[in-house]
């Protein structure tokens, strides 16, 4: 976890991230990220409304990176940030004390702080049965467009707010419909291959494997190529069903 305090922690915040910041009330958090000036996500987070602060939910192996990017923008703004290595974040299927419900959807449960040990078991088959990518095992930090993790259909992306990082270019996939890769759950036939095997169609590629939980996996997928695909979609020699998302508001090709 990460801290953010001072009379301009929500104008600060506000200006750098995806999401509307400003608006968020006592207990609620917003999955936001904060990207590169050319619109690449550069961390993918949730930030919870603490007081008269904030908390940055954040993959633990990327903190001392946002932490030193948010400082870098902090420039004169009345803002302290700190690490708060005693706020662990667990997972729970249900309510729990101290928690919040995860913003992205209602599908993946809730979001706390020292959650005991063993909680998390199941996580990661559940996280990518819902369609949801992770900050480490899927992004990456500099790889990913906004709308190619789903962020616009997640909660991630206030298209109403004013300018922060990287807006210009986000607004711009927004407006002219040009996302044409999406990360989709699938199910492989059998073990899915390892991450970065191409899923192709005949001699066409039409997307890449991301993480894996047994036989079901995220891809980013090309919807244009997958709407032409006429060939049984493959992985290293294992068949690919792509599937749709609940919360997706786009057309997937041929999606089970």
């Amino acid at each position: 976890m990460i801290a953010v305090r001072g009379p301009e922690a929500g104008h600060f915040l506000h200006n750098l991230l995806t999401s509307d910041i400003d608006h968020l009330g006592p207990g609620q958090a917003a999955y936001a990220a904060l990207l590169t000036p050319q619109g690449k996500i550069l961390f993918d987070i949730m930030v919870l409304r603490d007081g008269d602060g904030y908390l940055i939910d954040c993959a633990a192996g990327q903190r001392s990176d946002l932490m030193k990017r948010l400082a870098m923008y902090r420039l004169r703004a009345k803002v302290e940030i700190a690490a708060r290595d005693e706020l662990a974040v667990g997972v729970s299927p249900v309510a729990a004390a101290g928690g919040y419900r995860d913003p992205r959807s209602e599908d993946i449960g809730w979001r706390m702080m020292g959650a005991p040990e063993g909680e998390a078991e199941g996580y990661d088959a559940a996280r990518i049965a819902a369609g949801l990518a992770d900050s480490e095992a899927d992004l990456g930090s500099g790889e990913f467009f906004p709308h190619e993790a789903n962020l616009d259909q997640l909660g991630g992306v206030n298209f109403r707010k004013g300018c922060y990082v990287g807006q210009e270019v986000v607004s711009r996939m927004e407006h002219r419909g040009t996302a044409r890769s999406r990360i989709l759950p699938v199910v492989v036939g059998g073990a899915a291959p390892h991450r970065g095997t191409g899923i192709s169609s005949g001699v066409k590629q039409i997307g890449t494997l991301l993480s894996s939980s047994g036989t079901r996996a995220l891809a980013l997928i090309r919807l244009d190529r997958l709407a032409e695909a006429t060939a049984p979609l493959v992985a290293d020699g294992a068949t690919v069903t792509v599937l749709k998302p609940a919360w997706a508001r786009y057309e997937v090709p041929g999606a089970a």
